[in-house]
């Protein structure tokens, strides 16, 4: 494997090893993955549900915050990413007695420090929804030694990126199972760039999410690797082995345009920037189109600026005040 900057270019792989069953399935590894893909689209449900499960540890109190953490639904080879971190952040402000209690689960972009989102998550609690911070897969604590980057969640290995994606459904879900275990009964989500996307499957397939922002988005998982310039060192991985139609017909499972019907009832922010060259502008305009089409509900808000240039000053502070105004008016009906 060779390095490109800071960025691994990884062997490109079929990944057969990740689908389950015993033994490698038969048949070349396109048209076995192939058939994968078409029996978990034919029932989403069974793929994105988590079996339920007892086993969650909340710390002490430290500093405003507290730590979740529980078992994944999913065991991957590396045991430092089966289990779930999450940081707890509690409103700041109780609310008059009987008023709904709201929360919302962070999910933020690939390759996030542990301090990524942190300052949002307070901001949400400080406008009076708690907020749970998940540690996608490969992140953080979860990182195994070998790994400097969250290289396994989004790489040139075909079956394993679905199934760390799922991974994150999964986790995602069980994290809002505890949320309604405590009472929390209005609940959204908010994903930045690879969270948006998960985000959007996550709300596709639990009832109990109310409303869903949106940070950077694309229909196609694929044509973002493909195109972006932050999965450059991806997409070298992958030429020469496999073609684009292909690659988005084998990422079907963790595409958000195949599940933009099961979210017509719940409340949407899409957002994207202007000069975005990760999730470039016309794909993230290709969805809100998308969603216009279908006649589903949505807000849409367009920053002007690029992709990273997002986090930065002046641009976070107007991102975070409209990701922040959306989600207290969906969950708390105030603005």
């Amino acid at each position: 494997m060779s390095i490109s900057k800071d960025r691994v270019v990884r062997p490109f792989e079929w990944g057969l090893d990740w689908i389950p069953g015993t033994g490698r399935p038969a048949g070349a590894p396109p048209e076995a993955i192939g058939d994968w893909v078409a029996q978990v689209m034919a029932d989403t449900d069974a793929f994105f549900t988590p079996a339920p499960t007892d086993r969650y540890r909340l710390d002490a109190p430290a500093d405003g915050e507290r730590r979740l953490t529980f078992p994944s639904a999913f065991d991957t080879p590396h045991p430092e990413n089966n289990t779930v971190y999450c940081r707890y952040f509690p409103a700041a402000r109780a609310g008059r007695p009987g008023a709904p209690r709201a929360a919302v689960i962070v999910l933020p972009q690939w390759n996030a420090d542990r301090g990524g989102h942190v300052g949002l998550c307070r901001l949400l609690a400080w406008s009076g929804m708690s907020a749970l911070r998940l540690s996608l897969p490969y992140h953080d604590e979860r990182m195994p030694p070998e790994l400097t980057r969250a290289d396994y969640i989004v790489s040139s290995n075909v079956a394993r990126t679905v199934q760390v994606c799922r991974q994150a459904v999964l986790d995602a879900r069980r994290a809002i199972a505890w949320l309604a275990k405590q009472g929390y009964d209005r609940i959204g989500i908010l994903g930045t760039s690879l969270g948006s996307c998960l985000s959007l499957l996550t709300t596709a397939h639990e009832p109990l999410i109310r409303a869903q922002a949106l940070n950077h988005i694309s229909p196609h998982f694929a044509d973002v690797v493909w195109r972006g310039i932050s999965t450059n060192h991806v997409r070298q991985g992958l030429d020469g082995h496999i073609e684009l139609d292909l690659l988005r017909a084998l990422w079907k499972p963790i595409s958000p345009r195949w599940y933009l019907e099961r979210v017509r009832d719940r409340q949407t922010l899409l957002v994207y920037a202007r000069y975005d060259l990760t999730f470039p502008r016309d794909l993230s305009e290709d969805l809100v189109n998308e969603f216009a089409e279908r006649g589903i509900p949505c807000e849409v808000v367009v920053l002007p600026c690029g992709h990273y240039s997002t986090g930065k000053a002046p641009f976070k502070f107007v991102d975070g005040w409209v990701l922040t105004r959306f989600l207290r008016r969906a969950l708390l009906g105030s603005s």
